[in-house]
């Protein structure tokens, strides 16, 4: 997939942006604070209809302004896509691909494919579970669009259920209820939570069935991509390895799919669990602790309670990854991430993942620094954003276009610079 074209509209700091892209490698250099971050995040709230920086849309609306607009043309397996989105908190956000009015926000999600790497995702290693689940849903969606809908059901239904759970808790208490339908209030709240336990139950096992079949398809992309960024020889592109062979690799990084389910039928990693199956121990999980669940008034059982288990040596790495292991972890999720969808066509065909790299290399030292500049040169497109020249490294290689970026304008330099074979065009600054 290639970005062609940038259009925004009242979006954070740019009344108004136009900006060409091309394939290869885009650098958008400029001082904190000028915006750099906010082009990326357009692109990647495209993809996921969500901000890598903020929980809500107003944040993201030019101030003075109701509406933000993003628009944006690509190229996706060799035909052009047109991708609009008007953004308007407290309003029904609304998109068009193609010219044509979506009438469900959500069918935008898998249009547009990127794998977005910033400092934030060292939570993905150091945070709480939250973050990782929204990581893989992320690229399930991408994947498999549908899965958008099922998620949305799944939270809808959980709220329901929670808010019937937390009335049980009253009515235990001593609190009184309304007969509904001649039954007693304790009754009928009972029959209307059988109801919500087989749905919450359908709907829950087949998002862990996707979860757990995409950490299985995962796992192998981690462990290779770690040591690709831990390890000079790992990232040396003479010694990359196809799809088929990385399973084999020896890594000392690992990811599996913990969740209380999965304990109760003894799965291992790389198992799958039929559906039937995880409905069956679902429900079995909502009887045993129906209690609990009544007196908390909350679902304790379910995708919502599942994580991401990161390990490092066979220990959990959070609290046991030092600071630098830990970010190579982190970049290892996102390049796992990255490869399993360039080589995943996905329900909407292909298009190879764009790849945002927002203020990473400031964050990482020398050595990684140069690794994932090796690692990404290979990229159809990658589009970075760096507050210095200085900070990008030696070994990215090929043709990079750089942009200038300052508060509400971002202009693009003259000519390009060639990297691993003689300059040609304009020269950077910084001693590029």
């Amino acid at each position: 997939m290639e970005l062609t074209t940038l259009e925004l509209t009242d979006f954070r700091s740019y009344p108004r942006l136009e900006l060409p892209l091309h394939p290869g490698i885009t650098v958008f250099v400029g001082p904190n604070g000028q915006g750099k971050t906010n082009i990326v995040e357009s692109l990647w709230y495209l993809a996921t209809l969500s901000s890598h920086r903020v929980a809500h849309d107003a944040a993201l609306v030019h101030r003075g302004s109701s509406t933000a607009i993003i628009r944006a043309g690509f190229r996706r397996a060799g035909r052009p896509l047109q991708v609009d989105l008007e953004i308007t908190p407290g309003k029904s956000n609304r998109a068009r691909v193609q010219g044509q009015n979506l009438s469900r926000l959500r069918d935008l999600l898998g249009e547009v494919r990127c794998v977005l790497f910033a400092p934030e995702d060292l939570a993905l290693v150091k945070g709480d579970p939250e973050g990782r689940r929204r990581f893989l849903d992320e690229i399930l969606v991408l994947i498999a669009p549908r899965f958008a809908g099922i998620k949305a059901d799944y939270d809808r239904v959980l709220k329901q259920r929670s808010h019937l759970l937390k009335q049980m808790r009253s009515m235990h208490r001593g609190g009184t209820g309304r007969s509904v339908g001649g039954l007693d209030p304790a009754e009928a709240a009972d029959s209307t939570l059988a109801v919500w336990d087989q749905q919450i139950a359908r709907l829950g096992a087949e998002l862990l069935r996707g979860r757990l079949h995409l950490v299985n398809r995962l796992r192998p992309h981690v462990g290779y991509a770690y040591l690709q960024v831990a390890t000079d020889a790992g990232s040396d592109a003479a010694l990359a390895l196809p799809p088929h062979e990385r399973g084999s690799v020896d890594s000392p990084a690992g990811i599996g799919y913990r969740s209380t389910v999965l304990d109760e039928l003894g799965t291992a990693d790389g198992d799958l669990p039929t559906t039937a199956q995880l409905v069956e121990t679902l429900l079995a999980q909502y009887a045993a602790r129906r209690e609990e669940e009544i007196e908390r008034g909350v679902t304790l059982v379910g995708p919502h309670r599942d994580d991401l288990e990161i390990r490092l040596h066979d220990f959990p790495a959070k609290g046991y990854a030092s600071h630098g292991e830990s970010w190579s972890l982190a970049l290892a999720l996102r390049l796992g991430s990255y490869d399993l969808l360039r080589l995943e066509e996905g329900d909407l065909g292909d298009g190879e993942p764009i790849l945002l790299l927002d203020d990473v290399f400031s964050e990482l030292d020398v050595h990684r620094r140069e690794r994932l500049g090796r690692i990404v040169t290979g990229a159809h497109q990658v589009l970075i954003t760096t507050a210095n020249d200085s900070d990008i490294p030696e070994s990215l290689e090929g043709e990079i276009h750089v942009v200038d970026v300052t508060l509400g304008s971002a202009v693009p330099r003259e000519g390009t610079v060639q990297r691993g074979g003689g300059a040609r065009g304009e020269e950077l600054g910084g001693g590029w």
